[in-house]
């Protein structure tokens, strides 16, 4: 049994090491910096002179190349589950409550679209302003950092009647104070 077992471990590494196909990773995004890097599986050797980085200056959250710019978590109708597509942003601005900004607080709003009653809707926006701090709070920002509030339908990011304007007004907006 021992011997089939080698066997068969032998052949995998074998027909692993005789696939000739190359990969080619994506290029690598710091979200907590906005800063993309090219792969190092395109062929370039790692000896090869590179530039320097360039440090970051200027606000962060004022930057739209980066990640920290982006302030807005969308829902889907009549939902208040964080959608995956968010949490990488979510996690940059809990890294960057949670990195020398002891004093930095954030205000989240939530927002629906027109439809449903006033009460409902308030309440819905509540829900998802508590969503995308639950995450934030887990990721390690204090609790008593980040407030919520909910417009419910009262701060409408389209002014439209459509599908495509609701699903704008499905939100949370994260605030930093100062703002």
């Amino acid at each position: 049994m021992r011997k089939v077992a080698l066997y068969a471990a032998l052949a995998i590494f074998a027909a692993a090491c005789a696939n000739k196909e190359t990969k080619t990773d994506a290029p690598v995004t710091d979200h907590s910096s906005g800063v993309t890097s090219p792969s190092q599986a395109t062929g370039q050797s790692s000896t090869q002179a590179r530039p320097p980085a360039q440090p970051i200056t200027g606000n962060p959250l004022t930057d739209p190349a980066n990640i920290l710019s982006k302030r807005s978590v969308f829902f889907d109708f009549d939902s208040n589950a964080v959608k995956d597509e968010y949490r990488g942003m979510i996690q940059a601005h809990s890294r960057y409550m949670t990195a020398d900004k002891a004093d930095s607080r954030i205000r989240i709003e939530g927002n629906c679209d027109e439809r449903g009653s006033r009460e409902y809707n308030l309440a819905l926006g509540q829900r998802r302003a508590e969503a995308v701090k639950k995450v934030m709070t887990v990721l390690g920002v204090q609790d008593a950092r980040i407030e919520t509030v909910s417009y419910g339908e009262e701060k409408p990011q389209a002014a439209g009647h459509d599908e495509g304007s609701w699903a704008q007004n499905r939100r949370a907006d994260i605030k930093y104070s100062g703002e």
